[in-house]
Protein backbone atom coordinates (compact mmCIF):
# COMPACT_ATOMS: atom_id res chain seq x y z
CA UNK A 1 0.00 0.00 0.00
CA UNK A 2 1.17 3.75 -0.23
CA UNK A 3 0.03 6.99 -0.55
CA UNK A 4 -1.14 8.32 -3.91
CA UNK A 5 -0.10 11.95 -5.23
CA UNK A 6 -0.73 13.58 -7.99
CA UNK A 7 1.01 16.51 -8.85
CA UNK A 8 -0.13 19.37 -11.48
CA UNK A 9 -2.22 15.90 -13.21
CA UNK A 10 -4.06 17.07 -16.03
CA UNK A 11 -5.20 15.35 -19.47
CA UNK A 12 -6.32 16.32 -22.92
CA UNK A 13 -7.23 14.00 -25.39
CA UNK A 14 -7.09 16.96 -28.34
CA UNK A 15 -3.93 18.15 -27.81
CA UNK A 16 -4.84 21.16 -25.30
CA UNK A 17 -7.69 22.49 -26.16
CA UNK A 18 -10.07 21.15 -24.32
CA UNK A 19 -9.26 19.47 -20.79
CA UNK A 20 -11.21 16.22 -19.95
CA UNK A 21 -9.41 16.23 -16.55
CA UNK A 22 -7.65 19.82 -15.71
CA UNK A 23 -4.50 19.94 -13.61
CA UNK A 24 -5.07 18.79 -10.17
CA UNK A 25 -2.75 18.03 -7.06
CA UNK A 26 -4.14 15.70 -4.75
CA UNK A 27 -3.43 12.57 -2.28
CA UNK A 28 -4.98 9.52 -1.97
CA UNK A 29 -4.28 8.24 1.46
CA UNK A 30 -2.92 4.81 2.42
CA UNK A 31 -5.77 2.33 3.44
CA UNK A 32 -8.55 4.84 3.21
CA UNK A 33 -11.89 4.25 1.27
CA UNK A 34 -12.64 7.00 -1.63
CA UNK A 35 -15.77 7.02 -3.37
CA UNK A 36 -15.41 9.18 -6.72
CA UNK A 37 -18.46 10.96 -7.68
CA UNK A 38 -19.68 12.98 -10.50
CA UNK A 39 -21.57 12.38 -13.41
CA UNK A 40 -20.82 10.52 -16.81
CA UNK A 41 -18.42 12.62 -18.88
CA UNK A 42 -17.05 14.64 -15.90
CA UNK A 43 -13.08 12.55 -15.99
CA UNK A 44 -13.53 10.13 -13.62
CA UNK A 45 -12.35 7.19 -15.37
CA UNK A 46 -9.64 9.02 -16.90
CA UNK A 47 -8.36 10.14 -13.79
CA UNK A 48 -8.76 6.67 -12.33
CA UNK A 49 -6.61 5.21 -15.80
CA UNK A 50 -3.93 7.91 -15.08
CA UNK A 51 -3.58 5.81 -11.39
CA UNK A 52 -3.54 2.83 -12.84
CA UNK A 53 -1.08 3.53 -15.85
CA UNK A 54 -3.47 2.53 -18.60
CA UNK A 55 -2.88 6.73 -19.62
CA UNK A 56 -0.36 8.76 -19.23
CA UNK A 57 -1.26 11.91 -18.54
CA UNK A 58 -0.92 15.21 -20.67
CA UNK A 59 0.79 17.44 -17.83
CA UNK A 60 2.14 16.76 -14.21
CA UNK A 61 3.56 14.27 -12.15
CA UNK A 62 2.52 10.90 -10.40
CA UNK A 63 3.71 9.47 -6.87
CA UNK A 64 3.47 6.49 -5.08
CA UNK A 65 4.80 7.74 -1.66
CA UNK A 66 8.66 8.23 -3.00
CA UNK A 67 8.35 6.85 -6.00
CA UNK A 68 7.79 8.76 -9.27
CA UNK A 69 5.31 6.55 -11.37
CA UNK A 70 4.38 8.96 -14.36
CA UNK A 71 6.38 6.65 -16.81
CA UNK A 72 6.03 3.43 -15.43
CA UNK A 73 3.20 0.91 -17.04
CA UNK A 74 0.80 -0.70 -15.45
CA UNK A 75 2.39 -3.79 -14.83
CA UNK A 76 4.64 -2.33 -12.46
CA UNK A 77 2.16 -0.02 -10.48
CA UNK A 78 0.84 -3.22 -8.42
CA UNK A 79 -2.85 -1.82 -9.45
CA UNK A 80 -5.96 -4.05 -9.16
CA UNK A 81 -8.72 -2.64 -11.11
CA UNK A 82 -12.06 -3.71 -11.70
CA UNK A 83 -14.24 -1.95 -14.93
CA UNK A 84 -17.70 -1.24 -15.25
CA UNK A 85 -18.50 -4.38 -17.54
CA UNK A 86 -17.08 -8.63 -17.09
CA UNK A 87 -13.34 -8.37 -17.68
CA UNK A 88 -12.68 -12.72 -17.98
CA UNK A 89 -12.00 -15.69 -19.54
CA UNK A 90 -14.73 -17.59 -20.66
CA UNK A 91 -13.67 -20.26 -21.11
CA UNK A 92 -12.27 -20.90 -17.68
CA UNK A 93 -13.94 -21.90 -14.39
CA UNK A 94 -14.93 -18.86 -12.14
CA UNK A 95 -12.16 -21.05 -9.44
CA UNK A 96 -8.87 -20.14 -12.52
CA UNK A 97 -10.20 -17.12 -13.13
CA UNK A 98 -9.74 -15.74 -9.50
CA UNK A 99 -6.23 -17.66 -9.48
CA UNK A 100 -5.23 -16.50 -12.43
CA UNK A 101 -3.62 -13.57 -10.63
CA UNK A 102 -2.14 -15.13 -8.25
CA UNK A 103 -0.86 -17.72 -10.42
CA UNK A 104 0.94 -15.75 -12.87
CA UNK A 105 2.36 -13.75 -9.64
CA UNK A 106 3.88 -17.50 -9.01
CA UNK A 107 1.84 -17.60 -5.33
CA UNK A 108 2.53 -20.82 -3.71
CA UNK A 109 -0.66 -23.53 -4.94
CA UNK A 110 -1.94 -23.75 -1.29
CA UNK A 111 -1.86 -19.63 -0.72
CA UNK A 112 -3.76 -20.14 -4.25
CA UNK A 113 -5.94 -21.70 -2.94
CA UNK A 114 -6.41 -20.13 0.31
CA UNK A 115 -7.27 -16.99 -1.00
CA UNK A 116 -9.28 -17.88 -4.18
CA UNK A 117 -12.10 -20.29 -1.12
CA UNK A 118 -11.63 -16.95 1.03
CA UNK A 119 -12.78 -14.22 -1.68
CA UNK A 120 -15.43 -16.84 -3.36
CA UNK A 121 -16.62 -17.14 0.57
CA UNK A 122 -17.11 -13.35 0.79
CA UNK A 123 -18.61 -12.62 -2.78
CA UNK A 124 -20.89 -15.74 -2.90
CA UNK A 125 -18.99 -17.59 -5.63
CA UNK A 126 -19.02 -20.83 -3.87
CA UNK A 127 -21.25 -22.71 -5.89
CA UNK A 128 -20.71 -21.33 -9.16
CA UNK A 129 -16.64 -22.20 -8.44
CA UNK A 130 -16.50 -25.15 -11.37
CA UNK A 131 -19.11 -23.51 -13.70
CA UNK A 132 -17.18 -22.07 -16.79
CA UNK A 133 -17.92 -18.45 -16.88
CA UNK A 134 -19.59 -17.89 -19.95
CA UNK A 135 -22.53 -19.77 -18.72
CA UNK A 136 -23.05 -17.13 -15.47
CA UNK A 137 -25.47 -14.14 -16.43
CA UNK A 138 -23.54 -10.87 -16.72
CA UNK A 139 -24.11 -9.62 -13.15
CA UNK A 140 -22.73 -12.87 -11.78
CA UNK A 141 -19.56 -12.54 -14.19
CA UNK A 142 -19.19 -9.06 -13.04
CA UNK A 143 -19.20 -10.18 -9.45
CA UNK A 144 -16.11 -12.94 -10.78
CA UNK A 145 -14.58 -9.58 -12.25
CA UNK A 146 -14.65 -7.98 -8.93
CA UNK A 147 -13.39 -10.85 -7.03
CA UNK A 148 -10.00 -11.18 -9.46
CA UNK A 149 -9.60 -7.49 -8.18
CA UNK A 150 -9.62 -8.35 -4.58
CA UNK A 151 -7.79 -11.48 -4.75
CA UNK A 152 -4.34 -10.31 -4.17
CA UNK A 153 -2.86 -9.27 -1.13
CA UNK A 154 -0.50 -6.47 -1.00
CA UNK A 155 -1.53 -3.98 -4.21
CA UNK A 156 -0.96 -0.39 -3.72
CA UNK A 157 -4.33 0.38 -4.66
CA UNK A 158 -7.87 -1.93 -5.72
CA UNK A 159 -9.64 0.67 -8.08
CA UNK A 160 -13.38 0.26 -9.21
CA UNK A 161 -14.89 1.58 -12.48
CA UNK A 162 -18.21 1.58 -11.77
CA UNK A 163 -18.25 -2.22 -10.77
CA UNK A 164 -21.88 -2.50 -9.91
CA UNK A 165 -22.94 -1.61 -13.26
CA UNK A 166 -24.30 -4.98 -14.25
CA UNK A 167 -25.00 -6.48 -11.21
CA UNK A 168 -28.79 -6.65 -10.47
CA UNK A 169 -30.14 -4.25 -8.01
CA UNK A 170 -31.09 -6.13 -5.11
CA UNK A 171 -27.64 -8.07 -4.71
CA UNK A 172 -25.55 -4.24 -5.31
CA UNK A 173 -27.31 -3.94 -1.06
CA UNK A 174 -25.38 -6.78 -0.13
CA UNK A 175 -22.22 -6.24 -2.52
CA UNK A 176 -21.83 -2.67 -1.22
CA UNK A 177 -21.89 -4.26 2.38
CA UNK A 178 -19.54 -6.96 0.95
CA UNK A 179 -16.71 -4.27 -0.17
CA UNK A 180 -17.04 -2.61 3.13
CA UNK A 181 -16.26 -5.70 5.04
CA UNK A 182 -13.15 -6.60 2.66
CA UNK A 183 -11.79 -2.72 3.23
CA UNK A 184 -11.68 -3.07 6.95
CA UNK A 185 -10.35 -6.65 6.74
CA UNK A 186 -7.91 -6.30 4.31
CA UNK A 187 -6.63 -2.17 4.74
CA UNK A 188 -5.88 -2.00 0.88
CA UNK A 189 -6.58 2.00 -0.52
CA UNK A 190 -10.08 1.66 -2.30
CA UNK A 191 -10.70 4.57 -5.11
CA UNK A 192 -14.63 3.84 -6.46
CA UNK A 193 -15.93 5.57 -9.28
CA UNK A 194 -19.20 5.73 -9.44
CA UNK A 195 -22.05 8.44 -10.93
CA UNK A 196 -24.65 7.21 -7.86
CA UNK A 197 -25.18 9.19 -5.08
CA UNK A 198 -25.72 6.11 -3.06
CA UNK A 199 -22.79 3.87 -3.90
CA UNK A 200 -20.75 6.53 -3.05
CA UNK A 201 -22.23 7.71 0.18
CA UNK A 202 -22.54 4.27 1.24
CA UNK A 203 -19.56 3.24 0.58
CA UNK A 204 -16.86 5.20 1.69
CA UNK A 205 -14.61 6.58 4.35
CA UNK A 206 -14.27 10.59 1.84
CA UNK A 207 -16.29 11.23 -0.82
CA UNK A 208 -14.46 12.81 -3.46
CA UNK A 209 -17.45 15.01 -5.78
CA UNK A 210 -15.83 15.78 -9.51
CA UNK A 211 -17.31 18.31 -11.98
CA UNK A 212 -15.84 19.39 -15.49
CA UNK A 213 -12.81 17.63 -15.17
CA UNK A 214 -11.91 19.17 -11.39
CA UNK A 215 -12.43 18.03 -7.67
CA UNK A 216 -15.18 20.70 -6.36
CA UNK A 217 -15.59 19.35 -2.73
CA UNK A 218 -13.85 16.39 -0.77
CA UNK A 219 -14.96 15.49 2.55
CA UNK A 220 -17.41 12.65 4.36
CA UNK A 221 -20.82 12.12 3.70
CA UNK A 222 -22.84 13.95 6.47
CA UNK A 223 -20.11 17.01 5.56
CA UNK A 224 -21.37 17.12 2.27
CA UNK A 225 -24.57 16.96 2.82
CA UNK A 226 -24.57 19.59 5.43
CA UNK A 227 -22.07 22.02 4.73
CA UNK A 228 -21.75 21.93 0.64
CA UNK A 229 -19.01 24.01 -0.27
CA UNK A 230 -20.23 24.82 -4.36
CA UNK A 231 -23.93 24.98 -5.68
CA UNK A 232 -22.89 21.43 -7.86
CA UNK A 233 -22.18 19.47 -4.78
CA UNK A 234 -25.60 20.67 -2.83
CA UNK A 235 -27.70 19.62 -6.31
CA UNK A 236 -25.90 16.15 -6.75
CA UNK A 237 -25.96 14.82 -3.24
CA UNK A 238 -29.40 14.79 -1.80
CA UNK A 239 -32.70 13.52 -3.40
CA UNK A 240 -33.93 15.66 -4.05
CA UNK A 241 -31.23 17.99 -4.24
CA UNK A 242 -30.56 21.74 -3.00
CA UNK A 243 -32.67 24.46 -3.60
CA UNK A 244 -31.15 27.29 -4.99
CA UNK A 245 -33.42 31.09 -5.00
CA UNK A 246 -31.78 34.22 -6.42
CA UNK A 247 -31.45 36.69 -3.58
CA UNK A 248 -29.89 39.65 -2.65
CA UNK A 249 -27.36 40.86 0.47
CA UNK A 250 -28.06 44.39 1.18
CA UNK A 251 -26.90 46.05 4.82
CA UNK A 252 -25.91 42.54 5.79
CA UNK A 253 -30.04 41.26 5.17
CA UNK A 254 -30.26 38.44 3.25
CA UNK A 255 -33.47 39.06 1.08
CA UNK A 256 -35.68 36.66 -1.34
CA UNK A 257 -37.65 38.97 -3.65
CA UNK A 258 -39.34 41.64 -1.18
CA UNK A 259 -39.79 38.61 2.38
CA UNK A 260 -36.54 39.64 4.44
CA UNK A 261 -35.27 35.45 5.10
CA UNK A 262 -32.17 35.97 7.46
CA UNK A 263 -28.69 37.61 8.54
CA UNK A 264 -25.83 36.84 6.39
CA UNK A 265 -23.22 35.48 7.98
CA UNK A 266 -19.49 35.76 6.94
CA UNK A 267 -17.50 39.05 5.30
CA UNK A 268 -20.45 39.96 2.74
CA UNK A 269 -20.62 42.41 0.35
CA UNK A 270 -23.63 43.72 -0.71
CA UNK A 271 -25.13 42.83 -4.08
CA UNK A 272 -26.72 39.22 -5.81
CA UNK A 273 -26.09 35.93 -4.49
CA UNK A 274 -28.37 32.86 -4.84
CA UNK A 275 -29.30 31.10 -1.69
CA UNK A 276 -29.41 27.35 -1.22
CA UNK A 277 -31.77 25.36 1.40
CA UNK A 278 -32.27 21.19 1.07
CA UNK A 279 -35.58 20.66 1.50
CA UNK A 280 -35.39 18.88 4.62
CA UNK A 281 -34.19 22.29 6.38
CA UNK A 282 -37.42 24.21 4.64
CA UNK A 283 -40.55 24.59 6.32
CA UNK A 284 -44.01 25.29 5.04
CA UNK A 285 -46.15 27.15 7.45
CA UNK A 286 -49.32 28.86 6.81
CA UNK A 287 -48.43 31.91 9.29
CA UNK A 288 -46.59 34.71 8.13
CA UNK A 289 -45.33 35.80 11.83
CA UNK A 290 -41.64 34.81 10.86
CA UNK A 291 -39.17 35.62 8.47
CA UNK A 292 -40.53 33.29 5.09
CA UNK A 293 -40.89 33.54 1.36
CA UNK A 294 -44.93 33.93 0.13
CA UNK A 295 -45.90 30.68 -2.35
CA UNK A 296 -47.97 28.30 -3.29
CA UNK A 297 -48.28 24.84 -3.23
CA UNK A 298 -48.12 23.14 -7.09
CA UNK A 299 -47.71 19.49 -6.15
CA UNK A 300 -47.27 17.15 -3.83
CA UNK A 301 -45.10 13.58 -3.95
CA UNK A 302 -46.71 11.11 -1.70
CA UNK A 303 -43.47 9.11 -1.13
CA UNK A 304 -44.33 6.92 1.41
CA UNK A 305 -42.63 7.35 4.51
CA UNK A 306 -42.33 11.15 3.39
CA UNK A 307 -43.95 13.54 1.33
CA UNK A 308 -42.39 16.33 -1.00
CA UNK A 309 -44.26 19.41 -1.04
CA UNK A 310 -43.30 21.72 -4.50
CA UNK A 311 -44.05 24.96 -3.61
CA UNK A 312 -43.78 28.15 -6.35
CA UNK A 313 -42.25 31.32 -4.73
CA UNK A 314 -41.69 34.76 -5.35
CA UNK A 315 -44.63 35.54 -7.74
CA UNK A 316 -47.20 33.26 -7.42
CA UNK A 317 -50.20 34.60 -9.31
CA UNK A 318 -49.28 33.15 -12.64
CA UNK A 319 -51.98 30.48 -14.47
CA UNK A 320 -52.71 27.07 -12.77
CA UNK A 321 -50.23 24.47 -11.66
CA UNK A 322 -51.97 21.87 -14.77
CA UNK A 323 -51.80 24.55 -17.15
CA UNK A 324 -47.68 26.04 -16.45
CA UNK A 325 -45.49 24.10 -18.60
CA UNK A 326 -47.43 20.67 -18.39
CA UNK A 327 -45.80 20.72 -14.65
CA UNK A 328 -47.71 19.13 -11.77
CA UNK A 329 -51.11 20.19 -10.29
CA UNK A 330 -52.61 16.78 -9.91
CA UNK A 331 -51.86 14.99 -6.39
CA UNK A 332 -52.38 11.53 -6.17
CA UNK A 333 -51.05 8.97 -3.15
CA UNK A 334 -47.98 7.43 -5.24
CA UNK A 335 -46.16 10.00 -6.09
CA UNK A 336 -47.10 10.67 -9.42
CA UNK A 337 -47.31 14.74 -9.46
CA UNK A 338 -43.82 15.62 -10.65
CA UNK A 339 -40.73 13.88 -11.38
CA UNK A 340 -38.48 14.06 -8.13
CA UNK A 341 -34.51 13.66 -8.02
CA UNK A 342 -33.51 10.51 -7.35
CA UNK A 343 -29.64 9.35 -7.49
CA UNK A 344 -28.83 12.01 -8.41
CA UNK A 345 -30.81 12.71 -11.28
CA UNK A 346 -32.83 16.16 -11.98
CA UNK A 347 -36.73 16.23 -11.79
CA UNK A 348 -38.33 17.36 -15.23
CA UNK A 349 -38.38 20.71 -15.70
CA UNK A 350 -34.72 20.80 -14.24
CA UNK A 351 -33.37 20.86 -10.07
CA UNK A 352 -34.94 22.08 -7.24
CA UNK A 353 -35.07 25.58 -7.34
CA UNK A 354 -34.11 26.35 -10.58
CA UNK A 355 -35.38 27.97 -13.22
CA UNK A 356 -38.07 30.80 -13.18
CA UNK A 357 -41.69 30.35 -14.48
CA UNK A 358 -43.42 33.87 -15.91
CA UNK A 359 -47.17 34.26 -14.33
CA UNK A 360 -49.88 35.98 -16.01
CA UNK A 361 -48.43 39.60 -14.66
CA UNK A 362 -44.99 39.26 -16.17
CA UNK A 363 -43.36 38.22 -12.30
CA UNK A 364 -41.04 35.55 -11.92
CA UNK A 365 -41.39 32.74 -9.87
CA UNK A 366 -39.01 29.77 -8.72
CA UNK A 367 -40.12 26.45 -7.52
CA UNK A 368 -38.63 24.83 -4.77
CA UNK A 369 -39.13 21.35 -2.91
CA UNK A 370 -40.11 21.23 1.04
CA UNK A 371 -39.73 17.62 3.02
CA UNK A 372 -42.43 17.22 5.42
CA UNK A 373 -43.73 13.96 7.04
CA UNK A 374 -45.95 11.84 5.46
CA UNK A 375 -49.83 12.35 5.14
CA UNK A 376 -49.42 15.87 4.99
CA UNK A 377 -52.44 18.20 4.21
CA UNK A 378 -51.11 21.07 2.03
CA UNK A 379 -52.89 20.38 -1.24
CA UNK A 380 -52.00 21.91 -4.84
CA UNK A 381 -53.70 25.84 -4.36
CA UNK A 382 -52.81 25.97 -1.16
CA UNK A 383 -50.74 29.26 0.06
CA UNK A 384 -47.83 29.81 2.85
CA UNK A 385 -44.66 30.77 3.89
CA UNK A 386 -41.92 28.96 3.48
CA UNK A 387 -38.97 29.35 6.37
CA UNK A 388 -35.18 28.43 6.26
CA UNK A 389 -33.69 26.78 9.04
CA UNK A 390 -31.31 29.18 10.64
CA UNK A 391 -27.19 28.01 9.67
CA UNK A 392 -28.58 25.48 7.13
CA UNK A 393 -29.17 28.01 4.61
CA UNK A 394 -25.85 28.74 2.44
CA UNK A 395 -24.68 31.87 0.45
CA UNK A 396 -23.15 31.35 -3.21
CA UNK A 397 -21.39 33.30 -5.52
CA UNK A 398 -20.24 32.03 -8.87
CA UNK A 399 -21.45 28.61 -7.73
CA UNK A 400 -19.21 29.00 -4.77
CA UNK A 401 -20.08 29.23 -0.82
CA UNK A 402 -19.63 32.78 0.25
CA UNK A 403 -21.61 32.36 3.33
CA UNK A 404 -24.22 31.52 5.52
CA UNK A 405 -28.34 32.76 6.56
CA UNK A 406 -28.72 34.09 10.36
CA UNK A 407 -31.84 33.99 11.94
CA UNK A 408 -32.84 38.13 11.96
CA UNK A 409 -32.36 38.16 15.58
CA UNK A 410 -29.35 36.24 15.67
CA UNK A 411 -31.30 33.96 18.25
CA UNK A 412 -30.93 30.07 16.74
CA UNK A 413 -33.85 29.14 14.74
CA UNK A 414 -36.03 26.23 15.01
CA UNK A 415 -34.68 23.26 14.29
CA UNK A 416 -37.91 21.57 12.74
CA UNK A 417 -38.28 21.15 9.48
CA UNK A 418 -42.13 20.14 9.17
CA UNK A 419 -44.82 22.22 9.18
CA UNK A 420 -47.61 22.11 11.63
CA UNK A 421 -50.60 20.69 9.58
CA UNK A 422 -53.48 22.44 11.43
CA UNK A 423 -52.43 25.74 10.11
CA UNK A 424 -53.23 25.22 6.33
CA UNK A 425 -54.15 28.18 4.26
CA UNK A 426 -56.62 28.13 0.73
CA UNK A 427 -57.14 32.27 1.19
CA UNK A 428 -56.09 32.92 -2.18
CA UNK A 429 -52.96 35.13 -1.59
CA UNK A 430 -51.11 34.26 0.68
Amino acid sequence: MADIRLEGVGHSYDGGRTWALKPMTWTWRSGRAYALLGPSGCGKTTLLNIISGLLTPTTGRIWFDDREMTAVPTAGRDIAQVFQFPVLYEEMSVYDNLAFPLRNRKYPKAEVDRRVRQVSGMLGLDDHLRRRSRRLDPGRQQIVSLGRGLVRSGVAAVLLDEPLTVVDPAMKWTLRSTLKEIHRDTGHTFVYVTHDQTEALTFADEVVVVKDGEIVQAGEPTELFLSPAHEFVGHFIGSPGMNVLPAEVSDGVVSVGRAAVGRAVGDLPPGPVRIGIRPEFAVLDSAGSTPGVAGRVTGVDRMGSYDLVHVLVNGHDGPPPAERDGQTGQTGQTGQTGQTRQDGQDRQGGRAGQGGRAGQGGRVGHSLVVKTDAGTRFEPGDAGFVRFAADRAYLFRDAVRCGTVAALNGAPGEPEAHAPEDRVSRSGEA
